[in-house]
Formats: C-alpha cells, structure tokens, sequence
C-alpha cells in the first residue's frame, strides 16, 4: 500500500516516538500500543475546544458568510460524508492493526501505513486542527473572522500535539491517531489548560524581564519583550536538543554534515513557535499583554548569512531534515556583517553595513571547548622518514575557530538538528607593549586581520586582497568543520578510520567548500597516518556534491601560484589528487590529451574546484531535471562519460512550512479547513484541494485570501516607499538576485512597451497593474546596479506622468533591501510570478516554487524547475514562452543571432528600446542608460544581447496578452491559482532530502 505522502511504501515500525514536555520537563516517550494515562498536551488540548475562545480574545461572531457555510453544507451532503468515511475505515483497516492503532480511531486522522483520508468537516473534536495561529493585528483578524465564519481566533494551533508519529519510508513523520480516553473531559478542560500555560508563560516572561533586563511585563519595550518571550522559546527548544544529542549519539546513528557559504534563515522566533505547537499559548500570552506577536517578532533582525536561492535553499534543507528525523548539521561562517543593507537614494542602490548582530543572537549557543587551529601560507618541507614522505608547515599564520550553535527545530518533531557557524579571532591579543610606546594602529592590527575572516559575507574580489580574503574564508570554515567532524568521530567511534563512511556523510553545497576534501585528506594522511591511497578511498565514500550552475564564471577556479601561496600544504595534496586522476584517465584515453586536460583538476595555470569536487566525490548531482541533462551533455559530459552512475537528479524544494504555513496564514487555514493538516506533514496531500478548483464558494475565499495579503502587502510599501498601490491592481512580481540572466531587462522593456500603447490609446490595457520588483546588485556589478536605477526612473517617471491613465493603470515599485521576511509579504500576495531567465541559464530556482504554493501563476521560461513545474499544471495553468534551452545553445554555438535584426524588424519592440536612451526617463542625463541600450544592440566586447531579451521579447509580450485576459476572467484565473497550489507538494523540500536520503547520504 503506498505512503500517503506518494514516496514510497509506508513503514509500520514505529520508531522516534513523539516527546512531549510537561510542565517543562521531558517526558517520557508516548507509548503507541494504548492510551496513556497522562496529562493532554496543552496546545491539542486548545485545539480540541475550537468552540472555546481564550478569555482575553474579543467575541466572534460565529455565523458563516452564505458562501461560505453554502460551500461548507455541499462539503457535507450525506453522500459526501458516507464516501470521507468509507475512505477513512479503509485507511484504518489497511495499516491500523499493524501500527498498533485502535480501529476506532477518528476519521481524518492517518493511521501507519494506512490509506489517505480526507479530514471533513463532520469529524469528531480534535481530528480537524488549525494549524497556525493566523494574522494577529486586529484588522486582518476582523477580515479573517468574516471569510472563514468566525473560526480563527481561538483556533490557531499546528497539527494534534498529541499525535504520535509513524517513520514512512522517507523519514518523514506521518501522524498516528492516539485517542484520549475521554474525549468529552479532554474537551472540556481545554480552556483551563490553556490558561494554565498562559498564566506558566506570563511568569516565565516576567522572571526573563526582571533576570535579563530589569523590567516588568508593564513597562518593557517592544525589544525586551522579544527578548524574553524568545529565551522562553529557546528554552523550551535546548531541552529538547539535549535528549535528540543524547538519543543519536546513544543510537550511533549516521550524522550528515551539509556544508554551505550561506544561510539564509530568516527570522526563528514564529518559526520556532509554530514547531513547537505552541502557537495558541503564545498568543494568549500576546492578547492579555495587549500586544502583537507580529510586531514582536519584527524586532527580529534577519541573520546575514546568505544573498539569495543558494542559501535559502540550505536553510529549507535544515528544517526538513530537522521534520523528517534526520541527524545533521549545516556548517557555515558567522558573518558579523550580511552582504550589505540596500538602502536606494535617488534612484540608486546605496550599501550600507548590515549589522544583524549588533543586538546579539538569543538563538546561538557558544561552544568555548571545540576550538580549531586553521593555518594559512608558511612553507612545506618534505623529509623521507621509513620509506614514507613525511610533510612539515612551518612559518604560516594562524586563526582560531569559534563555534556558535543554532538549535534547528523541526515541526512537530523530537529532533533537534543545528547550525554551526564559525567565526574567526586571532590567536594573539591586544599588543600592550606596542600599544604603551604609542603604536595604537599596529597593537590590534594583527587581531583585526584575522578576524576578518567572519567579517562579511561575499567579500569584493576584483582586486588582489579581496580574492585572498575569499579564499581563505573557504579554507578557514571547512578546515575547523572537518577538524571537528574528525575530533567528533573519533570521541565517539575511536580510530576506526575505514568505518567513517558508514557514519558520516559530507556534503557540498556549490563549490565554496571544495577544500573540504583536500583538509580531509590532509588530516588522515598527515595527522592520523593513513596510507594515501586508504585516506582517498575513505574521502570519496564520504563527499557529495551539488552542482548549481553551468554559468563558467561560477565554477570558481583560483590561479595556481595564489593558491600554493595562500594554502601551500592544501596545494600539494591537490597537486597529487590531480596527478593520481590523471595517470587513471590515461589508461582509460590514451593519447586523447585533450579530454585529460579537460577533466584535470589543475590545468592552464588554475585549480578548479568544481572538477575537484566531481573527481573525489561519490555523487554528483543537479538541481532540476533540465540542469541535471545539461551537466551530463554539456559542460561535465566528459565526466558523465567516463562515470555515468556517480550523475544524479535531486530536484530542489522549498519548506511549504514556511512558506505557506508561516507566511500565508490565510491560505494555510483555508486549506486546512477544507482538506484537513495532514499536509503540513506530507505536502503530496496538497493535492486535495484540486477538486474545489472549481467550487465557487472555495474560489471565492481563495480570492478573499489574496486580496487581504494584496492589501497587506500595498500597506507597506505604503510604509516603506510612499508609493500607493491598488490591492485590486495585477500584481506582477519579480523578486530575486538582479543579474542580467535573470532579464529584469525583458520585464522592463515590455513595461515602457506597455507604457508606449497607452500613451497611444487609453483603452490598450485592460485591468490595472502593479509591477513590483526587489533585488540586490553585487557592489562590483555595474550593469546590474544601473538596472536598479532603471526600474526606479521607469517608477518615478509613470507616477508622474501627466496622463491620469497611465496613473492608474501603471504602477511600478522597487522595495529595497529584499530578504526573508520581506519575501514572506511580497510572494503570498503576487498574482503573476516572473521566472523568465534565458533558457538553460537557471539551474532550478526556488523563488518559482514559492509562489506556485501561494497560488501565483508563472510565466516564464522552459528553464529549470519551470520544466518540472509544467509538467505538473499542465499547459494550461502556467505560462510559458521564449527559446529551449536546446535553441539558445544552437543561437549561442552557431553565432548566427543578430539582435539589430530583431530591433529592426519589430517598431513597438524598437519604441520601447528607444525610451531607455532617448533621455524620456532622465532628461536631466540623457544617457544615463546609454550602457543598457549599447548592450542589446552594439556590445563591441562581445555578442550583443548576450541573453537573448530581444529575442524573446515577442514571445513574451504575446504571452502577457493571455496573462490579461485571463486575469479579467476571475473564475478562471482563480481555478488556475487553485490548481497550482494543489501540484505544489513535490516541490517541497521534504521530497528534495528523502531522494538525497535514498539515492547518497543513507541516513538512518
């Protein structure tokens, strides 16, 4: 019988029981056989009295909108419910008696191994569960109340606290029906024991106040209170860290160590909460003290610990892993400084210092004892010793490394993973004697030089210093990760070198942390005295690696003599890894020199990483099917060759926990109220929702929904631009990294194309639109910064233009400063998602799914996840347009494409090029834009319109006429949105670590 959750056949073994905590102390493992005789956890408890408001909530009314309860009552028709039920009864026959379920179990609950069944609305108390404590201003709470019928206020909770869980065959935890013994008493104390835990968390807050601050619940700051409320938390989360440290390492289960340059995390505080299930206690809490917990949680700063898809992605990776009960830590750098706050002045990208740490992290934990010595340049000799080379560093710098530890809570889950992140400080303190005869510069230079190291992330490296920087931030974190991740294995496992693979798993994310294998190396051979050839074998059971692009300036190379200077026993181990490889390819090719030189980790003066990483780990994958074949065919197709098996797909996701359950409250309830919460656990049950598609009282909340995230959304850009935005406007968002691949440019020119028809005939555009960009341009990255002062002169130009149509039908705004917690107010309120890169250009992207699960609909290109995503809608739900992949490789190979022609032949395409050097936009500097303009039509330094917007732009502009009209059809469009949130569950990255799991890490 086959898992709900569509990976695979269920497991009836009952493994990792659900902990519960109690009064805060851990408890003892539930018991799954039977009922346990124990005290109801108090967030299900909540959950069992939907009908119970806490005391200091304000009445609800209670009585449903016609369509609502009209959509409610035709989800109930006798046949409706006799079909749920037979349903259910099969799911409980199928896997109930085997996972040791009573067969009596209520309907909506999955049962081990059991059918899928659908939560209905007739299911008895507790088997139907908000699973998230919704908007908290009074506004959208009143909005709420009057779309779903009252039901939201007292009903906020994640997924049955009291729930066990069942191990399906992917990790992940699929719910196990624990009945209480007496349902009605249950119920009825349910209000008691909420305020139990109010009146437990209320003392709590004040001992944190008084003990950390000095303060009172009556007249602390916003600040203190988020400081207190998160120690709370933090609490809560280290006892339960420090029962998952001891049961793995009891249980000696495999540890993966996923190691990545970034992070990208967001904030923690309501993430953490609603893992916990703890979100109704919370808001008690937050409604007796009169305030908001969304605006506590905004005195959150965002961790600087990544830019963009790549670190995301990580952070996505640690929470499912953390869901699913897997053993890992992500390790990274400590940035005391993100990339950089964008701030735009005048139109222009401004970048300031982001200080993220300035007010301290409450969630890091410092490890004084697990220091590591990296050391940088210095020289190796070599002596003869027993008939072995024998290495010696000497003269070189040194630089300790720190560690922090971020606990990384998994939903409804007793494992608890962690980030470790290192930062950097010097060996030698303040220099007194220089200090005292008056040298105050040269007392602390050499301190400050080392710590550089974890100073900022993605350091300039267009000059000499900038590269030495970088370089050594890479070799400095995977040196003290795999000094660690030996230290470790050897305090538990001893010096069993040859068993590691079967305990430890290291993977690498992109090619920053290369140098992971050479240090490995370096470590078993030097330190551990292991033959070269048993230390090569042992590291190449152990490595992954992901590859995420196939742009050749990403696959980092560093030139030879730099990188021998800056880590001279690392070089010579990779000298050695190339000339093992090479001796083996030339009994495999002989004489085909230039194949060898192409697979060669050293070649043409430089040390490339990426080939590095293909040659000494045991999998390689991509992170979409098409980037996936392209890495086979293309750029690594004499590698796939060569080694076909060690190629793979894993296509990425993202944690719909966050991305819908945390930042679309309404949409989460919507579902949950309409197909029950499994989903939250096994995203594939998305799917159920795709059946009210068509049901117009669903739609009709589903539109309700988006028009109060819209409105949200319009309130603060109101807040942080001025600009004021019409909620009933199309919202069409581009939101990501600004790089010319991208084509924020082809966005832009069928903007002032648009701009141009209106000016020609008022009545050229149908429905009014908001386009809505956000993105960072490296420092370095000229083009990419003058494209920020591009969208921002089109923004200023239309909300002044004269013509009170153009006013109203065009509106474009560029919200700076883009991360986590801004993107969880923009996607949830897009209407139209722009994934439009050149074909072939994006290795998957992770921005199009989140949108596709906040019911956005894409137009884009065949790039990517788009394929996949495509695939999966159907032609009808997505729109796409532009060259494959396979026809801008050919343009790209054959160097037959001409963008003058395209200008040329196409006069609307002509006008809206023209307007960005005509001095339209900026008359006071006419050829601002100048640099734009050349590039699509007279790059002297290379093909002109390198990334085919010309091209494409036809396709595109065609494309977007059926994105209008079918926008203007509201039922259609919405069964549209509908239908792309129910075929999200695969991109969750739930389903990304279970086929890591299965096909290289092996985790048990």
């Amino acid at each position: 019988m086959e898992a709900m959750n569509g990976y695979g056949p269920a497991q009836t073994e009952q493994v990792n029981p659900m902990w519960f905590m109690k009064d805060g102390e851990q408890a003892a493992p539930i018991n799954m056989a039977g009922p346990v005789e124990r005290e109801m956890p108090i967030e299900m408890a909540t959950q069992i009295e939907r009908k119970t408001p806490v005391e200091s909530a304000p009445p609800i009314d209670r009585a449903k909108p016609a369509d609502q309860a009209d959509f409610v009552e035709r989800r109930n028709t006798p046949d409706r419910r006799r079909a749920r039920r037979r349903s259910s009864e099969a799911g409980h026959a199928g896997g109930g008696a085997k996972s040791g379920v009573p067969a009596d179990v209520k309907p909506g609950i999955r049962t081990g191994g059991g059918a899928k069944s659908s939560a209905t609305a007739d299911a008895s108390p507790g088997t139907h569960i908000a699973p998230f404590s919704g908007t908290r201003d009074e506004a959208a709470r009143d909005t709420r109340e009057k779309i779903h019928g009252g039901a939201a206020t007292a009903a906020r909770a994640a997924p049955a606290a009291n729930t066990a869980h069942a191990t399906s065959v992917n990790g992940a935890a699929a719910p196990v029906s624990r009945p209480t013994p007496n349902a009605a008493a249950d119920a009825g104390s349910a209000s008691e024991l909420l305020e139990q835990e109010k009146q437990r968390l209320l003392q709590k807050l004040s001992d944190k106040l008084q003990h950390h601050h000095g303060s009172t619940l009556q007249d602390a700051s916003k600040k203190q209170l988020y400081s207190a409320i998160a120690l709370t938390v933090r609490d809560s989360i280290m006892e339960m860290w420090t029962a998952s440290k001891e049961d793995t390492e009891n249980n000696r289960r495999k540890q993966l160590y996923y190691l990545s340059l970034e992070f990208l995390v967001g904030r923690a505080l309501d993430n953490n909460i609603i893992n916990l299930l703890k979100s109704d206690a919370y808001q008690a809490v937050c409604d007796t003290l009169g305030i908001s917990l969304d605006d506590i949680a905004e005195q959150e700063n965002d961790a600087g610990l990544g830019n963009g898809g790549l670190g995301r992605l990580a952070a996505c990776f640690l929470d499912s892993l953390s869901t699913l009960r897997m053993n890992a830590t992500g390790c990274g750098i400590r940035y005391e400084y993100g990339l950089f706050r964008q701030k735009i002045m005048d139109g222009y990208q401004i970048e300031l210092p982001d200080p993220w740490l300035e007010d301290g992290n409450i969630w890091e934990i410092q490890s004084q004892d697990e220091q590591f010595e990296v050391r940088f340049g210095g020289e190796i000799t070599e002596t003869w010793e027993d008939g072995v080379t024998k290495f010696a560093h000497e003269r070189y710098e040194t630089v300790i490394a720190q560690p922090y530890d971020i606990p990384v809570l998994g939903y409804s889950s007793n494992v608890v993973n962690r980030l470790r992140l290192w930062s950097a400080r010097s060996p030698k303190h303040f220099d007194m004697d220089l200090f005292n005869r008056g040298d105050y510069v040269s007392a602390s230079k050499e301190k400050e030089l080392a710590e550089v190291l974890s100073k900022v992330l993605y350091p300039e490296d267009n000059h000499y210093t900038g590269k030495t920087l970088r370089l050594r931030q890479q070799y400095f974190f995977v040196s003290a990760t795999v000094q660690w991740i030996v230290w470790d294995y050897k305090r538990v496992y001893g010096t069993n070198f040859y068993k590691m693979p079967e305990y430890v798993a290291i993977h690498i994310n992109d090619t920053h942390p290369t140098l992971a294998i050479p240090e490995l190396m370096r470590i078993l051979v030097d330190e551990e005295k292991l033959h070269w050839s048993d230390a090569w074998d042992i590291t190449s059971r152990i490595f992954s690696y992901t590859n995420h692009t196939i742009m050749s300036e990403a696959l980092e190379r560093w030139p030879v003599t730099f990188f021998r200077q800056n880590l001279p026993r690392i070089f010579t181990i990779v000298s050695e890894i190339n000339e093992t490889y090479c001796k083996s390819l030339w009994d495999v090719y002989p004489g085909d020199w230039d194949r060898i030189a192409n697979m060669a980790v050293i070649a043409d003066g430089e040390v490339r990483m990426a080939n590095l990483c293909i040659v000494m780990s045991k999998k390689v994958n991509g992170v979409s099917g098409l980037h996936t074949e392209i890495l086979k065919h293309t750029i690594f197709s004499d590698y796939y060759h060569h080694t076909p098996a060690k190629f793979l797909n894993v296509t990425n996701g993202v944690t719909h926990r966050r991305w819908l359950l945390h930042a679309n409250h309404g949409l989460a309830r919507l579902i949950s109220d309409t197909i029950g919460n499994g989903w939250i656990l096994e995203p594939a049950q998305l799917a159920g929702i795709a059946p009210y598609a068509e049901d117009a009282a669903f739609a009709e909340s589903f539109m309700k929904v988006k028009y109060e995230n819209k409105a949200r959304l319009a309130d603060y850009i109101l807040q942080m631009t001025g600009a004021r935005v019409d909620p009933a406007s199309m919202f069409d968002v581009q939101v990501k990294r600004l790089h010319e691949y991208k084509r924020q440019l082809l966005n832009i020119i069928h903007i002032l194309h648009l701009y141009a028809q209106l000016k020609e005939d008022p009545r050229a555009i149908k429905h009014p639109r908001t386009f809505i960009f956000a993105a960072k341009a490296a420092p370095g990255y000229y083009r990419a910064r003058l494209i920020i002062k591009l969208i921002t002169s089109i923004s200023e130009h239309l909300a002044n233009d004269p013509d009170p149509k153009v006013r109203e039908m065009l509106r474009v705004v560029f919200v700076e400063n883009y991360g986590v917690s801004i993107a969880e107010k923009i996607i949830p309120a897009a209407d139209v998602s722009e994934q439009i890169s050149t074909a072939g250009k994006e290795a998957s992207g992770t921005g199009n799914m989140k949108f596709m699960l906040n019911g956005a609909l894409t137009i884009g290109t065949l790039d990517g996840a788009n394929v996949e995503m495509r695939e999966r809608v159907g032609d009808d739900n997505i729109y796409i347009f532009g060259l494959t992949a396979g026809e801008v490789q050919k343009l790209y190979a054959d160097g037959s494409y001409n963008s003058r022609q395209v200008y040329d032949a196409d006069r609307a395409l002509a006008h809206a090029v023209n307007l960005i050097a005509d001095g339209t936009l900026t008359p006071e500097k006419p050829r601002l834009f100048i640099d734009i303009f050349n590039s699509l039509l007279y790059n002297e330094g290379g093909m002109s319109d390198e990334y085919l917007v010309l091209k494409d732009f036809k396709s595109y502009a065609n494309t977007q006429l059926r994105v209008e009209a079918d926008f203007l059809q509201k039922r259609l469009w919405n069964q549209k949105a509908i239908v792309n949130v129910a075929n999200a569950g695969y991109f969750s990255s739930d389903r990304s670590i279970h086929d890591y799991n299965e096909k290289i890490w092996r985790l048990r």
